[in-house]
């Protein structure tokens, strides 16, 4: 059997097709179920959590499916869809698919098929055509999975396993990225993680200097005025060293969205060009015990006493808190209910240590100690009448502050997309490099085509991955409202990055579970990746929401 199939681009059109008519029952088959006077109903939403959460897991392979075809004609038309790019372009497709058709995995154990999204046998049956069945039968195969293993061995120390589809200026942006994180961060990033150490200040004056901090930021305030594309590359190259690292920069994105987003004029002069140029480091605190997602519950409150607010309260799962200078602080400051009360600060904290994380006055903290996303550390405070200038609050107007939050949520959840293709790539190359050093019966382990294709997989998912999270952030660039993007692509990359960080340390055998293996932090590292930003069941969620909106 010949490894590749011929017509790419016909097939993954008319596979498109097939996949978006399948999807359009499902979604007529959910909104029937969860449907009262011609609307979604809440109640009903939570109470057919299943197939709704379902429905946006086949949103998203159909999403995917549309980007591998897009990539697949840019590349094509560019002369660069070469064989490496043919294979996995359509194993990816042949994969999603099938799985399509037999089921979805959620996660290990919540398999999701058609049936259960209420589709008919007949449109079952309807989706099969002859474009997908060439696909789903011979896109995946034994023969296609070898011959990509033998390119992976060829390509061996490349930045990638199959062109990424950047332009030039993103790629030497991209190339960069990747030489400072294998001379700075690779050598160092595991010892950082068993020690529970900090990222070096001297590493994070070098991610300034590179302008990792102001990336985005417009170039009047000190920034490079890059677009969300160009944050995407950093943070993935930036992961695939260290999340840690990778994820220093989100502190200060999700800062500068705010200010730019809802800030004065006199707050945007103030604070962005402290943030572009690393001199100061912010740390978002919004997350409270007992809430997690909910934050209408939130009950940290803020009391307007003269030209001060006092902040009452207590905050969890704040990253970085220690060492920040300033935090980004969503309290409650009147008695309106749910979101309405809730107002943004830019508070002002100074900077501690292990022996001292907190010395401000009404501010007191303690470390949460985790398994991994470690670099940064994580925090519990409590704040008790800690003071706040009244003209740090965000935009100058009380009752803004999660009106305010929304506008980040796109490019955050974008760039947790963009880390999880990182630690994905991380972990393959890890994988790849032990499976060809590791000698088992008198060859490479590589050899053998249930740990090769466990690579091949994982080269496959990440380029649909990454296709997806440069989509959302094109779209983004563009203007355009992408939260149904942004969340797809970062609902399927933390999938994604667990699978391969786990199949990966599967590849080490019992040495990935050896703490002194690398592999054993990718894993640690990767889990991380479908709780923040949004756990996957609230992804998912809100996601399907969007999507069952206005059906008739």
């Amino acid at each position: 059997m010949t490894a590749t199939l011929p017509n790419p681009g016909t097939l993954l059109e008319g596979a498109v097709e097939a996949a978006e008519k399948l999807f359009a029952a499902a979604r007529k088959g959910v909104f029937d179920l969860v449907a009262k006077d011609g609307k979604a109903d809440r109640k009903r939403l939570d109470e057919e959590q299943v197939a709704v959460h379902g429905l946006a897991w086949m949103a998203t392979y159909v999403e995917a499916l549309r980007q591998l075809k897009a990539y697949q004609a840019r590349m094509a038309e560019e002369g660069r869809f070469g064989e490496m790019e043919h294979l996995l372009v359509q194993i990816g497709a042949g994969e999603y698919l099938n799985q399509l058709s037999g089921g979805i995995q959620m996660n290990q154990t919540e398999i999701i098929r058609p049936h259960d999204l209420h589709v008919s046998d007949a449109d079952h049956a309807a989706f099969h055509t002859e474009t997908v069945r060439k696909l789903t039968t011979g896109g995946n195969t034994p023969a296609a999975r070898a011959r990509v293993a033998e390119l992976m061995s060829e390509q061996a120390g490349s930045a990638s396993f199959g062109d990424t589809g950047l332009d030039e200026t993103l790629t030497q942006i991209r190339d960069q990225m990747r030489r400072f994180a294998d001379e700075k961060v690779v050598p160092h990033a595991h010892d950082w993680h068993l020690k529970n150490d900090y990222i070096p200040l001297d590493v994070v004056s070098e991610m300034s200097e590179l302008g990792v901090f102001g990336l985005t930021i417009p170039e009047e305030y000190g920034g490079l005025g890059l677009g969300k594309e160009s944050m995407c590359v950093v943070s993935e190259e930036l992961s695939r060293g260290y999340i840690g690292v990778g994820s220093l920069g989100t502190r200060s994105e999700i800062a500068a969205e705010l200010i730019l987003g809802g800030g004065t004029d006199e707050q945007k002069n103030h604070w962005l060009p402290k943030i572009a140029g690393g001199e100061i480091l912010p740390t978002a605190v919004f997350t409270e015990p007992n809430t997690g997602s909910d934050l209408a519950s939130l009950r940290t409150r803020g009391r307007k006493d003269g030209d001060v607010y006092k902040i009452t309260g207590n905050k969890t799962w704040i990253t970085h808190a220690a060492r920040a200078d300033v935090m980004t602080l969503l309290v409650r400051t009147n008695d309106e209910p749910g979101y309405k009360g809730l107002s943004m600060f830019l508070a002002e904290k100074p900077r501690g240590d292990d022996a001292e994380p907190f010395p401000a006055q009404g501010m007191t903290g303690g470390e949460i100690e985790v398994l991994g996303y470690r670099g940064m550390k994580e925090f519990e405070i409590g704040f008790d009448d800690f003071e706040v200038k009244a003209e740090n609050l965000l935009g100058g107007a009380e009752g803004q502050g999660f009106k305010q939050l929304m506008v980040t949520f796109e490019s955050a959840r974008i760039q947790t997309a963009a880390r999880a293709v990182g630690v994905a790539q991380s972990a393959l190359e890890i994988g790849l490099q032990y499976a060809q050093d590791r000698q088992q019966f008198g060859q490479p382990i590589f050899n053998f085509p249930r740990v090769s294709g466990k690579l091949v997989m994982m080269a496959a998912e990440i380029l649909i991955a990454r296709q997806l999270t440069y989509f959302a952030a094109r779209e983004k660039d563009q203007g355009r409202r992408c939260d149904l993007e942004a969340g797809m692509a970062k609902l399927l990359g933390a999938r994604v990055a667990w699978a391969a960080a786990d199949n990966a340390l599967q590849i080490h055998g019992g040495n990935g579970f050896a703490l002194e293996y690398q592999i054993s932090r990718v894993l640690c590292d990767a889990r991380i990746l479908n709780i923040f930003e949004g756990a996957g069941e609230i992804q998912a969620q809100v996601i399907a929401r969007r999507l069952l909106d206005g059906v008739n």
